[in-house]
């Protein structure tokens, strides 16, 4: 019995491999057709996408091309060809603006750029592209409650990674000694993410680059970089008088007031 049934299941594979083959070397579209929609169904969606490819031009036009069109995206879709899904679910978008699959087709679309987002540490291009769709869908279609939260959790994600991408370079600036290109950034961080959960961090590294940069000036520069090393400091104490950093800034500002005390004595 084992060994019969070994034989039925290599026989119907042989039978739906020839099946397959017959339809890819078939002159009829409609018999290709129908193939990819059955490859689609069964969950096999890259011999799907192979006839799909060969016949949506023959179909264009036609009342089978917006099914045939949504099927290819969502293909390379379940395959996570992310690429090649969100491109042709945005053809699908434009094409067939009143489709009743536009809400899932535009949905999809900006998911699959969100899986295209690279870590923080390299560039950010793709999570701005999807962070853009992403919004689009939430605007267009807020009575699709469950994936706009999908989506809305998708943009707090990417969010993050545009902060950190930001905050990561002000730091770096601070650490290569680049002072006043890391004051710059963390004014640019702070003003561009003002609910960042970084803000604390921030601004503490921006009051040490600008003290760094005050007791390293020249003499004709000092006193005017430690007031500004100063209302930095003020600034992060006001916001964060509990912080964890609050003890290093504090003897950074002590000697501050030492350094200014001599200016106050030459007037």
């Amino acid at each position: 019995m084992k060994n019969l049934f070994i034989i039925l299941i290599t026989l119907l594979t042989l039978s739906s491999c020839s099946e397959y083959q017959k339809a890819l070397k078939s002159e009829d579209i409609g018999v290709k057709y129908r193939m990819g929609v059955k490859k689609y169904e069964e969950g096999k969606f890259a011999k799907a996408n192979r006839i799909f490819e060969m016949i949506i031009p023959q179909y264009r036009g036609k009342p089978q091309a917006e099914k045939l069109m949504f099927l290819n995206a969502d293909a390379s879709y379940q395959m996570g060809d992310y690429y090649i899904s969100g491109y042709h679910f945005e053809r699908f978008v434009t094409s067939y603006p009143r489709s009743e699959k536009l809400a899932e087709a535009s949905f999809k679309s900006a998911r699959s750029y969100y899986e295209l987002s690279p870590v923080y540490s390299k560039d950010q291009s793709e999570t701005r592209t999807a962070l853009e769709k992403l919004q689009e869908f939430i605007n267009l279609f807020p009575e699709e409650e469950e994936n706009v939260a999908k989506a809305n959790e998708m943009v707090k994600e990417l969010d993050y990674k545009l902060e950190k991408k930001a905050f990561e370079i002000a730091k770096q600036y601070n650490r290569i000694s680049d002072y006043k290109a890391s004051m710059a950034a963390f004014d640019d961080f702070i003003s561009d993410f003002p609910g960042t959960s970084l803000r604390e961090e921030a601004l503490y590294i921006r009051f040490d680059s600008a003290y760094q940069l005050a007791i390293k000036s020249i003499e004709s520069l000092k006193e005017e970089r430690l007031q500004t090393a100063k209302s930095y400091f003020e600034a992060f104490k006001k916001r964060y008088a509990n912080s964890e950093f609050l003890v290093l800034a504090s003897v950074k500002a002590e000697n501050i007031e030492k350094q200014l005390e001599q200016y106050s004595t030459k007037s």
